[in-house]
């Protein structure tokens, strides 16, 4: 008996793993941004959500194309969904 994997829902197990990454990497620069921390820059901490952003939205590309179970495990380990 083999075990059947279902794409459409192991691709929206590996976004909801997209959202919460990109939370974790959002979170130091939204913390700078919304608490208006003295001695931080708003700007660079809003560049670099933007290039977290565009990082992202690539994976979320990749997931979408996957047209293979393997397809989608090779995104979801470059991307490093699973750490």
């Amino acid at each position: 008996m083999s075990i059947v994997v279902n794409l459409t829902k192991a691709k929206t197990i590996a976004h909801e793993r997209r959202k919460l990454k990109r939370a974790e990497e959002f979170k130091p620069h939204d913390d700078i941004i919304a608490k208006q921390i003295p001695g931080e820059d708003a700007t660079k901490a809003e560049t670099e959500r933007a290039k977290i952003r565009t990082k992202y939205a690539t994976i979320q590309t990749d997931i979408d194309n996957a047209k293979t179970v393997d397809a989608l495990k090779t995104v979801y380990n470059k991307a490093s969904l699973g750490d």
